[in-house]
């Protein structure tokens, strides 16, 4: 069996970057028919997960000890690389510092951790999955962690009443994409648990096609002029979940947070 050390000597690293890049291309690219609605649009129906590290940190990042000695390797950082394009997030030099800050502390400032819901793009990429059931009218996202949903409107005109853990959710379709303009998210909401964040000026646009009948290219557009100096862009392949009795399982974590949270405002004991 050739190992990548040994495979890396015979080829280069260039070459190696390259045959991996030709690779990756070829994942994305469409193989062959995709399933359609009866108003022709690609059935994005299924349930789908990410196969990635990104929600520890959407940048390239290697392993590393997990922030809970005791639990060794159990919860040890997996490596990965990354799903931001050109590897680099164009943060503004203060948001830098604070992003180095959540960094720092994500055990404590994560939102994750305390039960709340991802956000936009997060959601997509956390390591549970997550269903899609869709209308000519309407396409709805329903996530297993924390009993998550969003509702994306089509087409609609209809303006945001509030911000919302899930944003504002308005779709078209681009030809054979599914197009997803997100806005008024809750600017606690982190990208993962790196301590990559934004602001209350995220805008977040999707692009979900598909590659064949059983894979997605997930792509999302982050603009937010209050942190970062450029929009930046994230991809990923998301894979449908294909065992026979594939379903969204409960998992509300809520009373799992409840002790970290408010643990602290339990009455004490009179003496």
């Amino acid at each position: 069996m050739i190992t990548f050390s040994t495979l890396r000597r015979i080829l280069g690293a260039s070459a190696l970057a390259v045959a991996s890049l030709a690779v990756t291309l070829s994942a994305q690219t469409p193989t062959g028919p995709v399933p359609r609605t009866a108003d022709g649009k690609p059935n994005l129906t299924g349930i789908w997960q990410a196969m990635n590290t990104a929600n520890w940190d959407i940048q390239a990042h290697a392993a590393k000890m997990g922030p809970v000695v005791s639990l060794a390797a159990a919860f040890s950082v997996p490596p990965g690389a990354g799903v931001v394009e050109g590897n680099e997030i164009p943060y503004l030099p203060e948001a830098l510092k604070k992003k180095e800050q959540n960094a720092a502390n994500w055990m404590a400032l994560d939102p994750e951790v305390k039960c709340y819901m991802a956000g936009i793009p997060r959601a997509t990429y956390q390591p549970f999955p997550f269903q899609i059931v869709q209308s000519p009218t309407t396409v709805v996202m329903s996530y297993e962690f924390g009993s998550a949903s969003r509702i994306v409107r089509m087409g609609t005109k209809e303006q945001s009443p509030a911000p919302a853990w899930m944003g504002w959710n308005v779709g078209r379709w681009d030809g054979d994409t599914l197009v997803i303009d997100v806005t008024d998210q809750m600017e606690e909401t982190w990208f993962d648990r790196a301590g990559n964040f934004h602001s209350d000026a995220l805008h977040v646009v999707e692009r979900i096609s598909m590659i064949d009948s059983n894979t997605l290219k997930y792509e999302a557009t982050i603009d937010d002029p209050k942190t970062f100096s450029r929009p930046w862009k994230i991809s990923m392949p998301l894979y449908r979940r294909r065992e026979p009795n594939a379903q969204l399982m409960e998992y509300k974590c809520v009373p799992f947070a409840e002790e970290l949270m408010y643990g602290h405002l339990r009455k004490k004991p009179s003496r």
